[in-house]
């Protein structure tokens, strides 16, 4: 139930947005929103699974900071849930190989003690001429069906499941796997009715016939096909091993040692500038020396000879990784610093 417009404001002429949000967290519905503050968002320099500052970070081609051994713990983690998928799929698969033998085998014994019955229904035997049916001749009426080895009647498959008797209580089937595919590799499926390609003329000018028009394919299972790749946990994308690249961070004072950087607010400084590094700054990371510096410093410094100022190698676009910082608790850092939950809405 909403609240009442005049209590709250004293009878005003306009509907306040203090008052909607008010409204909105009372009754229940509709789709909130709250601003995070500051402390609802990690450091630069922490990593993103656990959340605190990293001993030895490596970065992703994406940006995102790790603790090497806690990335090294989630791609292992990842591979034995895939191998674990495969074994389950394949364990799956052959135990319905052997039901599908089992279905034909007990098919064909039923198909042969058909015929054997109706073989064995067929009797020859000598008209007596001087029976009624034989003077006044059989009519088709008269004649008595043999045994039938047809399907079985419909009407008995019609049997409601009952949970009260321990023959008729229904039981639960075991879950259907998919087998785990590559992002890149996922096998294509064919659109019910739709027909093959149209004819092509060749160079001499005859038509060639139309091929024929495609099969229906087994409908597309509701459960999502599993990935074998492993996967980013922030962006999502494909991660390999190879691809993490060591980060050394340039300390402020690097007679300090890391539990004492830990409680220090400004904790690292650019590897050229020396200017100090927050959530403020936007920072990036050169792959040849895995040195820390600012975006500034790219745009002003780095990217007119493209060389490497720690190792001087040469450098190129996918060597300068742009850093994935935290926000502030400001709205001009650029970072979306917003929550939302989605609730019923009530509409007319």
């Amino acid at each position: 139930m909403m609240t009442r417009h005049g209590k709250n404001c004293t009878a005003g002429a306009v509907y306040t947005y203090h008052e909607k949000k008010k409204d909105t967290a009372a009754s229940g519905y509709g789709t909130q929103n709250i601003r995070l503050s500051r402390d609802a968002v990690k450091d630069f320099d922490c990593c993103c699974l656990s959340l605190q500052p990293c001993h030895d970070p490596v970065v992703t081609p994406d940006g995102y900071l790790y603790e090497r051994e806690a990335i090294l713990e989630y791609i292992l983690h990842q591979k034995k849930e895939i191998a674990r998928q495969m074994k389950a799929y394949e364990k799956q698969r052959g135990t319905r190989r052997e039901e599908q033998k089992e279905l034909q085998r007990a098919a064909s014994q039923d198909h042969v003690r058909g015929f054997l019955e109706k073989e064995s229904a067929i009797v020859s035997r000598p008209l007596n001429p001087f029976t009624a049916k034989a003077l006044s001749g059989t009519s088709p009426d008269d004649v008595q069906p043999g045994p039938s080895v047809g399907p079985p009647s419909k009407d008995k498959d019609k049997v409601l499941p009952s949970f009260w008797i321990p023959s008729l209580t229904p039981e639960a089937k075991a879950t259907k796997l998919e087998k785990p595919v590559s992002p890149h590799s996922a096998p294509a499926r064919t659109v019910p009715g739709r027909q093959g390609s149209p004819p092509s003329s060749s160079r001499t000018g005859t038509t060639r016939s139309p091929p024929a028009p495609a099969l229906p394919t087994e409908p597309a299972s509701l459960c999502p096909l599993q990935s074998r790749t492993v996967t980013c946990p922030m962006s999502g994308k494909p991660l390999r091993m190879s691809d993490l690249t060591p980060v050394h961070f340039t300390p402020l004072d690097s007679s300090v040692d890391r539990v004492g950087l830990i409680t220090r607010s400004e904790r690292y400084v650019c590897a050229v500038t020396r200017d100090s590094l927050s959530n403020a700054t936007p920072c990036a990371v050169l792959r040849p020396s895995g040195a820390v510096v600012t975006l500034e410093c790219v745009e002003k410094l780095i990217r007119k000879d493209m060389v490497d100022p720690v190792t001087g190698d040469k450098l190129t676009d996918r060597d300068i990784i742009v850093l994935q910082r935290g926000g502030t608790g400001f709205a001009g850092s650029g970072v979306k610093l917003q929550a939302e939950k989605s609730r019923p809405v009530m509409q007319a």
